[in-house]
């Protein structure tokens, strides 16, 4: 009998999801059996993982439903997984209804995960939510770390809070707790966020990479083994704008740089030159050279600023010096010769593409797709770069994000190309695809 009933609420779940979310033509014992991708909690934390390791992170909430169809009691770990699944993803609607199901099932979150939550607070630049997840953690007793603090004074700094930021500052100074590294990285990024700019911005920078020099590592609070599982580094916890190159190889990321990493950053995204130049100095002085982050946001300053010379320079410098090329290099020197859509910057982009596919560096499919969507904003012009660009990617049969196809279809479709033209029809077909895929309104990929 009690079989019985295990095959009959088997049949059960799998009709309700033939009927309901998976539409399903035929329910049948043996086919969700087939198509049943996990039995138990271990299964399921795997699976997991291996999405969040795809970054494929906007399946979590299916996965996390299908859990409690199958009746499966998710533990700790699995809640851990999936907020740190949604932390890279930057997914927060999600992490939150992450947390409220774990409470709900009597589990308290520990300090780690409330500091996973912080750091997503701020990588969707929402301070109010963060410092609403700290005043969280007391109303559970959850004892806050030096980790704690530096998350979320870097929160509060993503969304330009110097006020707060100081305030976090202040606590921290009266509580005997010293700032290192990603404090003074909090503080630079406050006032780049802030707007208006403070008038005070490059002395301030100076100001603070001079005083980092004092930093005490004692305060410096390493990532948790748990999170080093996970694969979290402590650019990504504090969201450095070296996160996501944090696991590349030696040379590419010096981490002796980190408030250069981040002041070049700076004055990279407000086009200060003067700034920018007066940091290469004091960098020289200290006696270190600039890794590839740091040329990268060099080249970055005087492209955005409009100075296609000196950004080429840059790279030409870089890749003459007998050091190891990276791909990022090229991306960026065509990213932004492509600023305002010059001629003289769209060929020199176009010029570049072609040396670093005949070098044999290849675009992943986000360098691809992030450099069809800058290219396609060229309203005059044969349009030859974005074309160029659309043919390497299809080449080596990787489709672009939706913003991206997109952007190169309303390209096309301006330009007098007949309707039969294989490559719009191609181009067109791929756009409806996606748009019946993903839809058309807000939230889509």
């Amino acid at each position: 009998m009690r079989l019985l009933l295990q095959s009959l609420a088997r049949q059960h779940r799998s009709l309700v999801r033939v009927l309901g979310r998976r539409n399903f033509a035929v329910a049948a014992t043996e086919e969700y059996a087939k198509r049943n991708y996990a039995n138990n909690v271990a299964e399921y934390n795997t699976v997991i993982g291996s999405i969040t390791a795809q970054r494929r992170n906007f399946l979590l909430r299916d996965v996390y439903e299908d859990m409690m169809l199958d009746g499966v009691q998710p533990t700790r770990d699995t809640f851990h997984s999936l907020i740190v699944g949604t932390m890279k993803g930057a997914r927060l609607q999600d992490a939150f209804y992450f947390n409220d199901q774990m409470k709900s099932m009597g589990l308290v979150p520990d300090v780690n995960l409330y500091n996973i939550l912080i750091s997503l607070c701020g990588k969707c630049k929402n301070a109010d939510q963060a410092i609403r997840v700290f005043e969280e953690m007391k109303i559970y007793e959850v004892k806050p770390t030096v980790q704690t603090y530096v998350c979320l004074l870097n929160a509060c700094a993503a969304a330009g809070r110097s006020d707060r930021v100081y305030a976090i500052i202040r606590d921290m100074t009266a509580a005997g707790l010293g700032l290192n590294e990603y404090c003074y990285a909090g503080l630079i990024t406050a006032l780049k966020n802030k707007r208006p700019v403070p008038d005070d911005f490059a002395t301030k920078v100076i100001e603070y990479v001079e005083r980092s020099r004092e930093w005490s590592s004692v305060e410096a609070a390493p990532v948790s083994a748990e999170n080093l599982m996970m694969r979290i580094s402590e650019e990504e916890m504090y969201n450095m704008p070296t996160a996501e190159y944090s696991h590349r190889r030696a040379g590419f990321l010096n981490r002796q740089l980190t408030l250069y990493h981040v002041a070049f950053h700076a004055c990279a995204e407000l086009k200060n030159i003067a700034l920018m130049e007066t940091l290469l100095e004091m960098l020289h002085k200290d006696g270190k050279f600039p890794d590839v982050f740091i040329v990268m946001q060099v080249m970055r300053c005087y492209l955005h600023s409009g100075d296609i010379d000196r950004g080429l320079k840059t790279f030409e410098d870089y890749m003459n010096s007998g050091k190891a090329p990276a791909i990022e290099l090229y991306v960026t020197l065509v990213e932004g010769a492509m600023v305002g859509h010059t001629p003289k910057g769209m060929q020199l982009a176009q010029d570049k593409l072609v040396e670093m596919n005949n070098r044999s560096f290849f675009l992943s499919p986000k360098m691809g797709s992030d450099l069809l969507l800058a290219a396609s904003g060229e309203k005059t012009g044969g349009y030859t770069t974005a074309n160029y660009i659309w043919d390497l990617m299809q080449a080596r049969n990787m489709p672009p994000s939706l913003p991206a196809v997109e952007a190169y279809y309303k390209g096309l479709k301006d330009r007098e190309i007949p309707e039969d033209d294989p490559r719009l029809v191609l181009v067109s077909r791929m756009y409806d695809n996606f748009r019946a895929r993903f839809g058309t309104g807000p939230g889509r990929p």
